[in-house]
């Protein structure tokens, strides 16, 4: 672990709790015409601070590091045990300068009018508990921030949604509440069961880590703790609560809870449940597989026949959500690096189409794909990003998606062959519902109302270009995110294998060891000119020295279960 000099991490939650403050009380010193954008700029101005420490905090960030860096230690409350621990690996690094990209971006995309002041403040609230959530090292904190997110949430959606907003936040905000209820109890449980071993209670993950638990322990908190992170994601068939509270939540809502907070069940289940219960983990594989590969194939053929296009963009996320975890449980290093990847990658899809969508909704009343015929040729610049954004989607090769699919694919084929020889199936699925629904809306004769749809505003393109260069770039060379990406994932797979048994030990290039558990905390060498390179296939050839390195470093030798 590394110990930073400027405190980026607790700076990172704070900001965006003192920009909540000012969006309440500055609006209240000017005149009520003025209320409203001076909280956009309040808000802005906070996301933006947050979004530059998070930047730098990734420029100073050392690639090869397999431990926790920039960690926050102090004391909070000794009698309990809980502390105010925070930390970034490669593994929450992009999740964390994702949610700091995004919330500027809703913000300043969705134009929510009423009450603006209360809109901002929920916002930078459930940005401050996602980045929170995102960089927790104890389990209370972790817990607190988790948490908190379901109050910001529920008055976004309740407050500016539309539809049966009401309905939906009630239920979001149910389902969530009870399964957290489980990861509450499975928290103390391990705290106790430290304590009783080693004489200390504390909820600090990196101590809790080393705890000594029996096999049927192991899965009954493994049960606890994936509860509230399967709700929370939501996997299937937890997912009953997503298309109505996706469907009914305003814009910025929509990428906030999509892109962003549904990320906090697939990271618990990386940070907690791999950490804490890896023999559980290996044993319940198969049941985890299984939900993920049945959401897959389950979100496609619904989304397949809906009309409304927030709802088909709320079961084309669970299907998402169902690559992510393959990619997770199938214990491979390739195929979990996917999975961290496409948590990424699936964020900036989802933010990119729920805007649009939303913006279509400001224009036409609508969103029934059905009525929107003929969107292209009145909207084009609108459709052209609709046209990216949908077909990074699908997995188009040379965008980012694709790229993450990938390596979940080929690195469950190493591990679980059928499992992914299944999947695959879900990706000819989403290009079939997505195209389906793009023709519906922008192709044909447009009709008198369509044809009066303006396109997109200059402020609109603004808020949409960043999306569509990450959306390229990170498929054209995803390397810079994977070399740090990487080192986290292996150190974490290599943990799973030396408590189960069930893998045999990798061996790093030249006959060394590979990282052992003990050295989780240390730095890992990252991958050297040296080592064996692979090819993503559908990337194209790379060169040397070329304009555009695309070769993607090789995962360290798979390991494969008997």
């Amino acid at each position: 672990m590394s110990q930073p000099v400027f405190p980026f991490l607790t700076t990172l939650v704070f900001l965006p709790v003192g920009g909540a403050v000012a969006a309440m009380v500055a609006p209240r010193l000017v005149q009520p015409a003025h209320r409203r954008p001076v909280a956009i700029l309040v808000g802005a101005l906070a996301m933006t601070a947050t979004l530059a420490v998070a930047l730098a905090m990734a420029v100073e960030f050392r690639v090869g590091d397999s431990g926790y860096q920039f960690v926050s230690a102090h004391e909070w409350i000794p009698s309990l045990g809980i502390s105010w621990q925070l930390g970034v690996d490669g593994i929450s690094l992009f999740l964390v300068l994702m949610a700091a990209v995004l919330f500027p971006l809703a913000l300043l995309g969705a134009r929510e009018s009423e009450r603006a002041p209360s809109y901002v403040a929920w916002l930078l609230l459930l940005e401050a508990a996602c980045l929170g959530s995102f960089v927790a090292l104890d389990l209370v904190l972790f817990f607190l921030f988790f948490e908190i997110t379901l109050v910001p949430a529920y008055f976004v959606i309740a407050g500016w949604g539309t539809g049966r907003r009401a309905a939906a936040a009630t239920k979001f905000f149910l389902y969530t509440f009870l399964g957290s209820a489980f990861l509450l109890v499975g928290i103390v449980a391990v705290a106790v069961i430290h304590d009783q071993q080693t004489g200390r209670f504390t909820f600090d993950l990196l101590a809790l880590e080393h705890t000594r638990l029996g096999l049927s322990t192991q899965v009954l908190l493994f049960l606890a703790f994936t509860a509230a992170f399967a709700v929370k994601a939501p996997i299937f068939p937890f997912h009953t609560w997503s298309p109505d509270a996706y469907g009914s939540s305003p814009t910025g809502g929509a990428v906030a809870l999509a892109a962003v907070m549904a990320k906090l069940g697939t990271y618990g289940v990386i940070r907690f449940d791999l950490t804490l219960f890896p023999r559980a983990v290996v044993d319940a594989a198969p049941v985890l597989l299984s939900l993920g590969v049945a959401g897959i194939l389950y979100g496609a053929i619904v989304a397949a026949v809906q009309r409304d296009l927030k709802r088909i963009l709320a079961y084309s996320s669970l299907a998402h959500i169902g690559f992510i975890v393959l990619g997770l449980f199938a214990l491979s290093t390739e195929a979990v690096t996917g999975g961290v990847l496409q948590m990424v990658n699936h964020g900036l899809v989802t933010a990119a189409l729920f805007l649009l969508v939303g913006w279509v909704w400001e224009r036409r009343g609508t969103v029934d794909a059905g009525r929107l015929r003929g969107l292209q040729r009145s909207a084009p610049v609108l459709a052209g990003f609709f046209t990216l954004a949908m077909m990074a989607s699908i997995g188009l090769p040379g965008l980012n998606s694709f790229v993450g699919e990938f390596l979940v694919l080929s690195g469950t084929f190493l591990t679980h062959r059928w499992w992914a020889v299944v999947a695959t199936f879900g990706v000819v699925l989403a290009a079939v519902y997505l195209l389906w629904a793009f023709q519906r809306a922008f192709h044909h004769r447009p009709t008198p109302e369509t044809s009066q749809t303006k396109d997109l505003r200059w402020g609109e393109i603004a808020v949409m270009v960043p999306l569509a260069g990450l959306i390229v770039f990170l498929g054209v060379y995803p390397k810079p995110v994977l070399d740090r990406i990487t080192p986290s994932v292996e150190a974490l797979v290599h943990q799973v294998d030396q408590a189960t048994g069930r893998h045999q030990p990798a061996v790093a290039n030249g006959g060394e060891a590979a990282v052992t558990a003990a050295d989780r905390r240390a730095p890992v060498a990252s991958p050297t000119a040296g080592s064996p390179m692979v090819m993503a296939a559908a990337l194209g050839p790379a060169r040397a020295g070329g304009p555009l390195d695309l070769a993607l470093p090789l995962f360290p030798q798979q390991r494969r279960l008997p």
